[in-house]
């Protein structure tokens, strides 16, 4: 009468709660419009344009990765959602007769105990399984806990003898000195981090660092073409400032020819393709994270793997469905209720 163990429709639910949240924000930065296949520029603004197109990969695989998933994950929840919906209900219904049973009157202690049992063991199944929120029931049917007994101390003639006192001392010493050179390093890379990310999102200082580099007035005394072509890359520079448009600021970094090449125009462009590792770094991360399966998800594997695994949780969400409709119409009467807790007893079933 029992319905098999789901344990595979178990992961599917708490593996889809821990996933609903999981679009990962990635940052919209550079431009497709940017030229990046020309060997042309300072070697700055080559490994520029490099770190830009390595970003730019990650990025689309990243964003195709995820929204295949989410497709997936979508349509097995259009298939199965309805009935994983009814089982949920079913059970919620359970609550109800047990809780009655327990104000009767009419139980003996350990039918009592037996009931108690069902209801938590039922909130346990709606928690883990469907990822609903439990801990109220849970809370309520605690089992009461009791102090564990101190265990006599034990001599061990085995027992190794404690190092010197100096020995000691000079292990948590070097414990410390660890401790602190790796919180040291942890707050480096912290601190570098947020200065790239904010380097990236700081479109006023890509703009004050361009209009440094490419004023006009800095070709004051050169030929008309050159004064002309300087204003006109002004212009744009202010226009992409003007429009908050960090990514046509980038491209400018990345294109605009510096005459003659400057000391400062590598340096800030270093400063760019360093801030820009350190989001490939994390973009690798979050694509690696993203591709690790997921074990006996029923959207992983193959699609005839998906098809079975969708079959068998259809015809198990079914057949636990039925089956509770049938337990609740049973425990609606004290001897019908009595009869299943012998029954559970004799089959040393706790749960239902």
């Amino acid at each position: 009468m029992r319905p098999p163990q789901l344990t595979r429709l178990k992961m599917a639910w708490v593996t889809f709660a821990g996933m609903a949240d999981s679009s990962l924000p990635i940052r919209r930065l550079l431009p497709e419009r940017l030229s990046l296949d020309e060997p042309t520029g300072t070697p700055a603004q080559q490994a520029f344009r490099q770190t830009i197109r390595v970003v730019e990969a990650l990025r689309e695989q990243l964003q195709a990765l995820l929204a295949a998933q989410a497709a997936t994950r979508q349509a097995y929840w259009q298939q199965v959602g309805p009935l994983a919906t009814a089982t949920v209900a079913a059970r919620r219904a359970l609550y109800e007769p047990l809780e009655a049973a327990l104000l009767g009157g009419y139980l003996s202690r350990a039918e009592e105990q037996q009931v108690t049992e069902l209801l938590r063991g039922n909130a346990h199944s709606l928690q883990e399984r469907f990822g609903e929120d439990e801990s109220a029931i849970l809370a309520r049917y605690a089992p009461a806990s009791t102090p564990p007994l101190a265990a006599p101390p034990t001599a061990s003639p085995a027992e190794a003898p404690a190092p010197p006192l100096h020995e000691q001392a000079a292990a948590t010493a070097r414990a410390r000195r660890q401790q602190r050179a790796q919180a040291t390093r942890q707050a480096r890379a912290q601190q570098a981090d947020t200065a790239g990310q904010a380097l990236l999102q700081n479109t006023k200082a890509a703009y004050r660092q361009l209009a440094r580099l490419h004023h006009p007035d800095r070709t004051a005394q050169a030929d008309e073409p050159t004064q002309r072509a300087q204003t006109e890359l002004m212009q744009r520079i202010t226009a992409a400032y003007a429009a908050g448009d960090l990514a046509a600021l980038l491209s400018l970094l990345a294109d605009a020819p510096s005459a003659p090449p400057t000391t400062e125009a590598d340096d800030l462009l270093r400063r760019y393709t360093e801030a820009l590792a350190q989001q490939q770094v994390q973009l690798s991360q979050q694509l690696t994270a993203a591709q690790r399966p997921v074990a006996d998800a029923p959207w992983s594997g193959t699609e005839k793997q998906q098809r079975t695994r969708l079959r068998e949780i259809k015809r198990s969400l079914r057949a636990e469905t039925d089956y509770l409709a049938q337990l609740l119409r049973q425990l609606q009467e004290p001897v019908s209720l009595r009869e299943l807790l012998r029954e559970l007893s004799t089959h040393n079933q706790a749960n239902l």
